[in-house]
């Protein structure tokens, strides 16, 4: 399997389950409402989004349950460590969305957290469907057929 590219990003936190456990249809990129000792946090590099999700509340999309934890330097101006955080995204992006959430049973959840080239914390989102015990069992026999396949060919 080819490696993807960097498209110049210094990736802080990705959810590594959610290939295994989603048939992810769509992605978007959205920044995040963040405060300063949340960005001095993620510079450090110790978040999780494994466990959050994306809702709507209000016309916005929020991000629930992401973990940044406070920074060590912060005092007094220090955040909560899993307050939900507002996604930064265009009008049609939250209506795609929220439509697909409340008419079609779909999920939108978290796959990266990075910074960009111009130094602006943003996420990677997608709408997913859930994948079932046999999905989920298929994906791994044919990631195996694939990689005992590619050993084959390259021995003759």
């Amino acid at each position: 399997m080819a490696k993807k590219p960097d498209l110049d990003r210094k990736v802080v936190a990705q959810n590594r389950k959610a290939r295994h456990n989603y048939f992810i249809e769509e992605t978007f990129e959205a920044g995040l409402a963040l405060t300063g000792t949340e960005v001095k946090s993620l510079r450090g590099g110790r978040s999780t989004i494994a466990e959050s999700y994306v809702t709507e509340e209000g016309g916005e999309a929020w991000l629930v349950n992401a973990n940044i934890p406070e920074y060590a330097a912060g005092n007094r101006f220090n955040h909560e460590p899993r307050r939900p955080r507002k996604l930064l995204l265009h009008r049609k992006q939250i209506n795609k969305l929220v439509g697909a959430i409340q008419r079609e049973g779909r999920t939108v959840v978290p796959l990266q957290l990075y910074f960009n080239q111009r130094g602006r914390a943003k996420i990677e989102i997608a709408l997913v469907t859930g994948k079932q015990a046999h999905d989920k069992r298929q994906a791994i026999k044919d990631r195996d057929w694939q990689r005992q396949r590619a050993r084959l060919l390259s021995h003759r």
